[in-house]
């Protein structure tokens, strides 16, 4: 069966300080439209909306950054094994300097190796 009539789901990948700034939003209780990444998160998460692209380069920035500011490792440990089961692990086959930070390097050639529409940040 063609996909071709059906709307296919964006693909992204998510920046580190997004998904910081979402898990922050979800210390008090969630309100709908208060932080625009914690509703990112929540529509990732609830209803799948948009596919997650990672690396495992990726991976290691968000449990290093979460790390840094304290977050307690049962959390962190939730939240990477939730990304890494339902988000799309990218392979990245070539490494080289994609934008004038190279500290986005991993999320910029992962949005490329990966067809990404979108790259929240």
């Amino acid at each position: 069966m063609s996909r071709k009539g059906k709307k296919e789901k964006s693909r992204g990948v998510v920046d580190t300080n997004v998904l910081v700034a979402g898990i922050s939003g979800f210390r008090k209780p969630y309100v709908r439209g208060k932080n625009p990444s914690a509703d990112l998160l929540h529509k990732w998460a609830e209803k799948g909306n948009f596919v997650w692209l990672v690396t495992d380069d990726i991976l290691d920035e968000y449990k290093e950054i979460l790390r840094r500011l304290g977050v307690r490792p049962n959390l962190i440990g939730a939240v990477i094994n939730l990304i890494r089961e339902r988000a799309e692990q990218v392979n990245v086959r070539v490494s080289f300097e994609i934008s004038p930070d190279p500290k986005d390097d991993p999320f910029c050639l992962c949005s490329e190796e990966g067809n990404a529409d979108s790259l929240s940040r």
